[in-house]
């Protein structure tokens, strides 16, 4: 493994600081003081703030796709890698009720601002989106496979807004607990029926 570069370093503390402010909150010189570099050997790496954003969605693009990947590998159901989908709410609650979910306060942020970059972060829930229905359809799910795959999304990112503006870790549980049952009933459906 190669070590890591200063731009990396940048990146990262970017992607932290966009996660807690937010992008439009997050200056060159909070960034800069994080990685406890000079403005000026920042600017050799990145020129403009777009620039960092651009590289801090493809990290997160990265990322995401290794998180995927890696339930691939680690379960041998499809139902086993929604439970590993499930149980990201559980285990990352306490940074869900500090900041919310990272690429739903991304998302919306720069959807409020109608940044350009919108359609490439939106791209971040394309990828869960696009594995959740892979896990559907090889349940058997070939028809409703992707409004299952929507429905979870919307599961996910209603319980993470709710569980950062009410700071709430039973609600979390509580709802966790609700989306397995949800599950559950799925697949006890006879296949290509809709569960609303």
């Amino acid at each position: 493994m190669k070590d890591k570069s200063t731009r990396d370093y940048i990146v990262e503390a970017a992607d932290q600081l966009f996660y807690r402010q937010g992008y439009q909150h997050t200056s060159f010189t909070d960034i800069a003081d994080a990685v406890k570099i000079s403005r000026g050997n920042f600017y050799h790496h990145f020129k403009t703030k777009d620039d960092i954003l651009a590289a801090v969605i493809d990290y997160r693009q990265q990322g995401t796709q290794a998180m995927l990947a890696q339930w691939t590998a680690a379960s041998e159901t499809p139902q086993a890698r929604i439970h590993a989908f499930i149980c990201m709410l559980t285990a990352n609650r306490t940074q869900i009720m500090l900041s919310g979910c990272p690429v739903g306060t991304l998302c919306a942020e720069l959807a409020k601002l109608g940044h350009p970059a919108q359609d490439q972060a939106n791209a971040l829930f394309s990828l869960f989106r696009g594995w959740l229905r892979e896990q559907f359809h090889a349940l058997g799910r070939q028809v409703d496979a992707d409004d299952l795959a929507m429905h979870a999304l919307m599961r996910s990112q209603g319980i993470a807004t709710l569980a950062h503006a009410f700071k709430d870790e039973l609600f979390v549980e509580r709802e966790v607990t609700q989306f397995f049952a949800w599950l559950e009933r799925c697949l006890a459906e006879p296949p290509d029926k809709a569960t609303p």
